[in-house]
């Protein structure tokens, strides 16, 4: 019998930031007891960054380089298969719970089709229980029949008491069992209920916490001490604006109403304090979500679901959270990039209690659904199936090394075009990280960046013009080539027409 499907994303989630992950501080009881009974991944990376070209990369299994979804808004090929449309050709009726920010094929649609005007859409092949998006309408008319008033959804995030902008950790109007986080969980639990004796299901819920805005209700606001030590980072903004000509433009960029509601002006106003508070509530905001991940297993648990569903708990991309002197994602740091994953199999399957330290990809989710439910997908995969792992069994051949990818390229103003003085196609970076080394390369001319992680794990020193790592950097760059060369689109190339027909190979086999 096939197995129940529980696909959870949170947004934003560093995957350092939790108990199991070895974090001294981010209390996460739920996803570490998930981890007891499933498998983590302790080096697990995004393929690229912000929302749509992460969740691409994890919906279709395919590298930016292959489904070109490169910024929020950027559409995404219809002719691409996806988790929800393997789902349903395994049989299933896969169903959301939040958000999948995926813009629609606009060759698909009328050009006054009101989905074209967001970049929110759905993934193709999905059921919608409960849309979720950033206008989170559905949870603010939820919080209205509680008895809320909100007479300005804008200021629903803005903490009691305090302007809009205000670096605070004050509550939020809403309570902890009142969050967008609890609203999800309680709609899917909802949902559950409704299906007894019913067909195997799968379902994806997509929590949109801990991404900003950065405020939290109690007990969470005030779980983790403001610190202003223990940032990566040099001693100066000046000195991180020196590192490449992209870092710079970056800092320059990015506003503080990114991260807490109806802020204005730029994240360089904030103090060393303001710092140290912020990444205080952004913990708090993981803890949040990991109450309601308790409160979802032991729904699960008392359905006499948990232990006949495959879950899969992971993040689209994570937060620079001031390392740095960044905030948000992008770019090449691992910080916007190494992310959560924990996927427990059905019942007594798989392995129990392990951790894996080899490289994974956000790529990877895609070809391990494939693999589990039996259906092989219509488009090549980038990513590898996790499955041996899962089954305590060592790959046959596994990667040394991740890859991803970012893309800085503004269609709609060209602000980075006329900076860079570079067409759209040259504005995007692509990072090669071993155990060892990452290198960084700019489209463009722009120059690279070469670190030595050993001994420099918070990339302080680029070593890309030492004459010393010449050697280095030649062969980072023939490897990054041949990851290119390998990565090109394999959809048909893959089978051959013969005097008796099509002959294909499965995807990825020698």
């Amino acid at each position: 019998m096939k197995p129940n499907v529980l696909l959870i994303t949170a947004d934003q989630w560093r995957g350092a930031a939790h108990g199991c992950a070895g974090h001294g501080e981010v209390r996460t009881p739920n996803v570490d007891a998930l981890a007891r009974e499933g498998v983590l991944f302790r080096q697990h990376f995004a393929g690229a960054a912000p929302c749509s070209p992460a969740r691409a990369c994890l919906y279709t299994g395919l590298a930016q380089t292959n489904n070109r979804v490169t910024r929020n808004g950027t559409p995404m090929d219809d002719r691409l298969d996806n988790i929800a449309r393997l789902a349903r050709r395994a049989g299933y009726d896969p169903t959301l719970f939040g958000y999948t920010d995926v813009s629609p094929d606009p060759r698909t649609r009328h050009r006054d089709d009101p989905d074209l005007t967001t970049y929110e859409g759905v993934l193709p092949g999905f059921t919608t229980r409960v849309l979720l998006p950033e206008h989170e309408k559905a949870w603010l008319s939820w919080l209205r029949e509680r008895g809320h008033r909100i007479d300005d959804p804008a200021r629903i995030h803005v903490p009691v008491g305090h302007a809009p902008g205000t670096v605070t950790r004050a509550a939020p109007a809403y309570s902890a069992d009142e969050t967008q986080t609890a609203f999800l969980t309680g709609e899917f639990l909802r949902w559950l209920s409704e299906r007894e004796g019913e067909r195997p299901w799968f379902a994806h819920i997509s929590f949109l916490r801990p991404h900003p805005p950065f405020v939290v209700p109690a007990p969470y606001n005030t779980m983790y001490e403001a610190r202003t030590d223990g940032f990566l980072r040099p001693e100066s903004r000046a000195e991180q604006a020196a590192v490449h000509p992209y870092v710079a433009a970056e800092l320059a960029r990015v506003g503080a109403g990114h991260f807490l509601a109806g802020a204005s002006g730029g994240t360089d106003q904030w103090s060393a304090e303001d710092h140290g508070l912020i990444r205080a509530i952004y913990h708090g905001m993981i803890s949040e979500v990991d109450a309601q991940l308790g409160r979802l297993f032991d729904g699960l648990k008392a359905a006499g679901s948990f232990d006949t569903t495959l879950i899969i708990f992971t993040s689209d991309h994570a937060e620079l959270m001031g390392d740095h002197w960044g905030f948000g994602k992008g770019g090449f740091y691992d910080q916007s990039y190494h992310i959560p994953l924990v996927v427990k199999l059905p019942g007594t399957d798989g392995s129990r209690g392990q951790t894996v330290t080899d490289f994974t990809s956000a790529c990877d989710i895609f070809p391990t659904l494939a693999d589990y439910l039996g259906v092989t997908p219509l488009t090549g995969p980038d990513g590898q199936s996790l499955r041996p792992f899962l089954e305590g069994r060592a790959p046959a051949r596994w990667r040394d090394a991740v890859v991803w990818e970012f893309d800085f390229r503004d269609i709609r103003s060209g602000r980075h075009e006329a900076h860079f003085v570079l067409p759209s196609r040259a504005l995007a970076l692509t990072v090669l990280r071993d155990a060892r080394i990452k290198y960084v390369h700019f489209a463009g001319g722009l120059p690279p960046l070469l670190f030595d992680l050993v001994n420099d794990p918070g990339e302080l020193r680029n070593l890309a013009e030492d004459p010393a790592w010449q050697s280095v950097r030649l062969s980072c760059a023939e490897r990054l080539l041949d990851w290119r060369t390998q990565h090109l689109d394999q959809t048909l190339a893959y089978t051959e027409l013969t005097p008796s027909g099509p002959v294909s190979r499965p995807f990825g086999d020698a």
